[in-house]
């Protein structure tokens, strides 16, 4: 499994929160982040691959992952109360995952469906 996480920056405590209660789950995955959710990742004992921080061009390097098919979930947790500067990178990204079939989860009962959906590889 190749996963992207993903958080604004009042949403990054509930995606390590989600990561934690699915470690065994999610153990065998490669997982990318962008660098700020990736350092909350880190020190919360994950392992992840960071990339740029979103706002620095993050959401774009995992879009550009979904587009060259190195990509398989992308859970990206959202703040729908507040306003990013970056939003047209996360319209990217969200339509690439629907021009390639990429599962998509924004909050955390949708990638507890998604993951728990996915098949143990």
């Amino acid at each position: 499994m190749r996963l992207a996480v993903i958080a604004h920056d009042g949403k990054k405590a509930e995606m390590v929160g989600f990561l934690l209660q699915n470690k065994e789950r999610i153990a065998q995955a490669d997982i990318v982040a962008t660098g700020t959710t990736g350092s909350h990742a880190e020190k919360a004992g994950l392992k992840v691959k960071k990339l740029l921080s979103g706002p620095m061009g993050g959401d774009a390097q995992i879009a550009t992952m979904v587009a060259e098919g190195n990509m398989d979930l992308i859970f990206f947790f959202r703040d729908p109360q507040g306003k990013h500067p970056h939003e047209p990178d996360i319209q990217m990204l969200m339509r690439l995952c629907d021009v390639h079939n990429i599962p998509f989860a924004t909050n955390p009962a949708g990638a507890q469906l998604l993951l728990d959906g996915w098949p143990n590889k």
